[in-house]
C-alpha cells in the first residue's frame, strides 16, 4: 500500500504545493503519542497503604502502574490461529443498482492446532442465508449467531481435530455501502469493494468496481478470517456483463457465455497468499499487453488511455528483471497486472499478481511523457515479493512490508536513474518522518494502536527505508541482498515478524545484530548529533560527536559511520562506530585539510549540526562529488548569510550534472533581477538550458525564467518552445507568450489551446482569462473542472472558484453546487480541500458558509476538519 505521495525528483515549484499538501495530509492527521493518562484508581491501587507513599509518590506509582498494565491490555499482538482457512472459493454477483454482492463461499477449514466445535469469520454487513457443512454431494445445514454484523459463530455438529478438514458454504448478501467505518489519512474509506458511478448517471466518468482489502476490509465482501496471518488458495467465479472485461487474482482459466448478456468468468490463485491481497475489478478497460520472460504483464486502464499506459508502466520488464537479479528470487507469482481506477481510496494497492493504482496514472501518450510514476510502480511491484511472498503476521509488523517497498523506490532510482536521484529522495522521505516525528514518536515495530490504520505512517515507510538503508551500509551490500535472498527463500509463503529478519541476517554474516534491532526497530526516536571538527592539527584532524537527543525517552545509539575529505580533488574516507553519548575520532588523515565531512552520503537517520561555516558549506558544495551533499550545502547557503557565496554557488549549479540542483538554482533565479545585473553572464546559461536541457522538467523552469526576466525578449522562442511534445515545457512557453505585453497573444490564439487536456496548459489560458476579465466561459470551467483529476483539479479549484465568483451569471449556482458535492462526498482528501479553498471565494453569501460549517461538521479526516474549522472561525 502506498500512503504518502513521495517527493517529485526535484523540488519544483511546479510541485511543491501538492508534496507539502501530500506530506501535512499524511503526518498530522497521525495521533501523537502521549503519557499514559492517570485514570481512575481500581481496588488494586486502593489496596496500597497510603502511609507508604507521599502524594506524589503515589500519582507516580499509578502512572507506572497504569503503563505496565496498558502493556498488557493493549497488546496487539498476532490474531489467534484457531483454524486454518486453506481455500476459499466464490461465486459472486454484482447488483449495481443496490451496490451489493451476492456470493455462495465454499471454505475448507481445518483446526491450527486445538480441536474445534465452533468457529468464527469475519463477515461484516451482511444478510446471510443457509450456512451448511458439504458432506460428499449433500450438504448439512450448520447453527450459527451473527454479532454486530460482524462476525460469525458456526457451529459444528462434532468436534473436529487438527488432523481433519472440512467444507463449509455460505450463502450471503454483502452491502459495503453499509459501512460507517472512517478511513485512514493513508486510506481514505473503509467498503472493501467500491461501485464507481454504477448507473452510469455521472458525464465522462465509466462505470467500474474495485476492491480494496487492506487492512481488513474484504470481510466486507466475501466471508474468512481477515487478518495478514491467514492464507489461502481461492477460486473466484465473477458473473459480470458482458461487455466489460473482469480481473483477479492468479489466471483466468475460462469465460462461460451465460446468454443473457452476462458471462462468467472464473479466476484461479493456486499460491496462497493473505486475505486482504484478494481482488476483484470489474469494468471497460484497455489492455497493453507486455511479458517478462515467461510471465505476461497486462497494463488495464479505461479505454482511450492505452497508449499513455503502455509508456507510464514501460519500465515493468526491467524492473521486474533488477529486482529478481538482486534479490535472488524470481518473481513468483504467474502473471502481474497492473489496473488504474477512479477514485482509489489510496494512492495504490499491492494485490498478489493485480496491483491497482490511481487515476493519477491515467494519462494520455503525450502527457506520459513527463511521467514521474515509477517510484509507485515500482513500490507495488516489490510488495509482490515483501508483502505478498513473505507476509507480516500483524500490523504491528506492518514495516516488514511498507520499509522494504519503501526501499525500493532507492534501489529502482539508484539503478535506472542516478545514485544521485535517489540519494535526494530518501532525503525528502527523511525529512517527512522528521516531519511526523515532531508530535509523534513510537516504537517501529509496535503493539499498541488504536486501529490498525494507524500502522499506515512515515514510522513504517519512510523511518523503515531509511533504516534498511542504514543497514545495508552496515553489513555491506553483498552481505545484505544475500541476507534478503536467505530471509525470502526461509520464509516463502509465510507470514513473519521482524526477528524473522534479524536472523536471516545473522546466519548469513554470522554477526549478532539484535543491537541494531533493538535501537531502530524496537525503539523510538532518532539521534541528534552535534558534530565538531578541530583542525588545529590539520594532518590530524580530531572530531568531537555528541548524542544530544532526549534520553527520557530515546536510546543512545550505536552508529557506524563514515567521515570523508578531499585532498587535491581525491575523496577519501575512514569509517568508524560511536557507541556513546560523547566521543572523539582522530582521523590521522596525514595530508592537511581545511573541512572534513560526516556522513557526506547521507546514510543516517538522524539530525546533524555539523557547525559549518558559510565558507564550508561553499567548500561542500565545490568539492562533494555527490548531489545530495552538494544539494544540501546549496540550501545551507541560502540561509547562511552570506549572499556573495550562494550566488556563486548558484551560477555553479546551472552547470551541474545535477538536474535537481539545476533546477534548484533556476528557481532561485526567478526573483534574483539584481544578480542578472551583476552577472550578465547568468542569462546566456539560463537560455542554454531552456533550449538545450534534455530534462523536460529543468527545461521548463529555464523558461519560467526567461519569462520572468525577459518575457519580450524571448518571445520567439516561447512560440517555438509552445508546439514541444512535453506539456511541462509547452505549458511554460505558453504562460511566457501570455506574459508578453509588447507582443501579447490574441483572444483567438489563447481560445485555440481550450481544448487541451493537461492542466499545465489549461491553468495558463485559465490565468489569461481571469487576468483579461473575459467573459462567456463558464461553459469551459464547468467542463474542464469535471475533466481533470488530481494535481491539476486541485491547482484549477481557485480559478474555477475566481471566475464564477467574478461572473455569477454565468452559473455561479451550478459552480457552488458543484464545491459543495466534492467537498461533502469526494473520497479524495486533494479534492475536498481544494473544493473548500475555491469555496472561501463566495464566503459573502451566508448559505454558502452555512452548508460548509454542516459539511464540516460531518468530516471525520483530522487535519481536513482542524483546516475547516481555522477558516471557518475567522470567517
Amino acid at each position: 500500500m502506498k500512503q504518502l505521495t513521495s517527493m517529485p525528483k526535484t523540488f519544483s515549484l511546479k510541485y511543491t504545493p501538492i508534496f507539502v499538501f501530500a506530506i501535512i495530509t499524511g503526518i498530522i492527521g497521525c495521533k501523537s503519542t502521549a503519557d499514559v493518562p492517570i485514570q481512575e484508581v481500581n481496588q488494586t491501587v486502593e489496596e496500597v497503604p497510603d502511609s507508604e507513599f507521599t502524594t506524589e509518590d503515589s500519582l507516580e506509582f499509578v502512572r507506572i502502574l497504569r503503563e505496565k498494565e496498558s502493556e498488557i491490555l493493549d497488546y496487539r499482538g498476532s490474531f489467534p490461529k484457531d483454524i486454518e482457512v486453506h481455500h476459499v472459493e466464490l461465486e459472486l454477483g454484482f447488483d449495481y443498482q443496490n451496490q451489493s454482492v451476492s456470493g455462495i463461499a465454499r471454505l475448507l477449514i481445518s483446526p491450527h492446532f486445538y480441536p474445534i466445535k465452533t468457529f468464527e469469520l469475519d463477515a461484516k454487513e451482511f444478510e446471510l442465508g443457509r450456512i451448511s457443512k458439504i458432506v460428499g454431494e449433500d450438504t448439512l445445514k450448520l447453527g450459527y449467531s451473527y454479532t454486530d454484523a460482524e462476525k460469525i459463530t458456526i457451529y459444528l455438529p462434532e468436534e473436529i481435530q487438527k488432523e481433519d478438514s472440512i467444507w463449509v458454504e455460505i450463502n450471503y448478501k454483502a452491502f459495503p455501502e453499509r459501512s460507517t467505518k472512517a478511513g485512514s489519512s493513508a486510506i481514505t474509506d473503509t467498503k472493501g469493494l467500491y461501485f464507481i458511478d454504477p448507473l452510469d448517471t455521472i458525464p465522462n466518468k465509466p462505470t467500474m468496481i474495485w476492491t480494496q482489502g487492506e487492512t481488513e476490509h474484504n470481510s466486507r465482501w466475501f466471508p474468512m478470517v481477515d487478518k495478514p496471518n491467514q492464507r489461502f488458495t481461492q477460486k473466484f467465479i465473477l458473473t459480470v456483463p458482458d461487455s466489460l472485461i473482469s480481473l483477479s487474482n492468479g489466471e483466468l482459466i475460462s469465460q462461460n457465455d451465460l446468454g443473457n448478456g452476462m458471462r462468467q468468468d472464473t479466476w484461479v490463485m493456486d499460491i496462497p497468499h493473505a486475505p486482504y491481497l484478494a481482488a476483484v475489478a470489474v469494468g471497460d478497460f484497455g489492455k497493453v499487453s507486455d511479458s517478462w520472460e515467461d510471465v505476461p504483464l497486462g497494463y488495464y486502464v479505461e479505454k482511450g488511455f492505452e497508449a499513455g499506459a503502455k509508456k507510464v508502466f514501460q519500465n515493468t520488464p526491467e524492473m521486474i528483471e533488477f529486482f529478481s537479479e538482486l534479490l535472488g528470487v524470481d518473481f513468483p507469482w504467474p502473471k502481474y497486472d497492473q489496473l488504474v481506477v477512479r477514485d482509489f481510496v489510496s494512492g495504490a494497492m499491492e494485490n498478489t499478481t493485480l496491483s491497482i493504482f490511481m487515476e493519477e496514472l491515467r494519462l494520455t501518450e503525450r502527457e506520459a511523457i513527463d511521467s514521474e510514476w515509477d517510484y509507485i510502480i515500482a513500490h507495488e511491484l516489490f510488495h509482490q515479493w515483501f508483502g505478498d511472498y513473505v507476509t507480516t503476521e500483524s500490523w504491528s509488523n506492518l514495516t516488514l512490508n511498507e520499509a522494504f517497498a519503501n526501499y525500493s523506490e532507492y534501489l529502482w532510482n539508484e539503478h535506472f536513474y542516478s545514485r544521485d536521484e535517489a540519494d535526494l529522495k530518501l532525503m525528502a522521505e527523511k525529512e517527512g518522518y522528521f516531519y511526523e516525528a515532531e508530535t509523534k514518536q513510537v516504537d517501529l515495530i509496535r503493539f499498541k494502536y488504536e486501529d490498525s490504520e494507524d500502522m499506515f505512517d512515515s514510522h513504517s515507510y519512510a523511518k523503515g527505508g531509511a533504516i534498511l538503508h542504514m543497514l545495508r551500509k552496515a553489513i555491506g551490500d553483498e552481505a545484505f541482498f544475500e541476507s534478503l535472498k536467505h530471509y525470502l527463500k526461509e520464509n516463502a509463503l509465510k507470514s513473519v515478524e521482524a526477528h524473522d529478519l534479524r536472523l536471516a541476517i545473522e546466519e548469513v554474516t554470522g554477526r549478532d545484530m539484535n543491537w541494531f534491532f533493538n535501537q531502530w526497530f524496537f525503539d523510538k526516536g532518532h539521534p541528534q548529533l552535534l558534530v565538531r571538527a578541530d583542525y588545529s592539527q590539520p594532518e590530524n584532524v580530531l572530531l568531537e560527536v555528541y548524542q544530544t537527543q532526549d534520553l527520557n525517552t530515546t536510546p543512545i545509539y550505536k552508529l557506524p559511520f563514515e567521515v570523508s575529505w578531499y585532498v587535491e580533488g581525491v575523496r577519501r574516507s575512514k569509517r568508524f562506530v560511536l557507541e556513546r553519548a560523547f566521543q572523539q575520532f582522530a582521523l590521522e588523515n596525514e595530508d592537511p585539510v581545511e573541512v572534513v565531512y560526516f556522513d557526506e552520503q547521507k546514510e543516517l537517520l538522524a539530525i546533524t549540526n555539523p557547525s559549518f561555516s558559510p565558507e564550508q558549506w561553499s567548500l561542500q558544495f565545490f568539492q562533494s562529488e555527490y548531489g545530495v551533499s552538494r544539494y544540501e550545502a546549496l540550501d545551507s547557503l541560502e540561509i547562511s548569510g552570506r549572499e556573495d557565496l550562494w550566488r556563486q554557488a548558484v551560477k555553479a549549479g546551472l552547470s551541474d550534472d545535477f538536474s535537481s540542483i539545476q533546477e534548484y538554482s533556476l528557481l532561485t533565479l526567478m526573483s534574483k533581477d539584481s544578480w542578472f545585473q551583476d552577472m550578465p553572464e547568468l542569462e546566456e546559461l539560463v537560455f542554454s538550458i531552456a533550449t538545450n536541457s534534455e530534462d523536460n522538467s529543468v527545461k521548463s523552469t529555464a523558461l519560467d525564467v526567461l519569462a520572468a526576466q525577459w518575457k519580450e525578449k524571448y518571445n520567439p522562442t516561447f512560440r517555438l518552445m509552445v508546439n514541444h511534445p512535453s506539456y511541462l515545457v509547452a505549458g511554460s512557453a505558453l504562460m511566457g507568450l501570455m506574459a508578453s505585453e509588447t507582443k501579447p497573444m490574441s483572444l483567438e490564439e489563447v481560445e485555440s489551446y481550450e481544448s487541451e487536456e493537461s492542466y499545465h496548459m489549461i491553468i495558463p489560458v485559465a490565468e489569461y482569462y481571469l487576468d483579461n476579465a473575459i467573459t462567456g466561459k463558464g461553459p469551459w470551467f464547468m467542463e474542464k473542472v469535471r475533466s481533470l483529476s488530481g494535481d491539476g483539479l486541485y491547482y484549477f479549484f481557485g480559478y474555477f472558484g475566481e471566475y464564477f465568483s467574478m461572473n455569477p451569471d454565468e452559473g455561479e449556482e451550478e459552480a457552488i453546487l458543484y464545491l459543495l458535492n466534492l467537498m461533502e462526498n469526494s473520497p479524495k482528501t486533494g479534492e475536498k480541500l481544494g473544493a473548500f479553498q475555491a469555496l472561501l471565494g463566495f464566503a459573502d453569501k451566508p448559505e454558502v458558509v452555512e452548508e460548509m460549517q454542516r459539511i464540516s461538521g460531518k468530516e471525520s479526516d483530522d487535519f481536513l476538519k482542524q483546516y475547516y474549522g481555522y477558516f471557518l472561525n475567522n470567517l
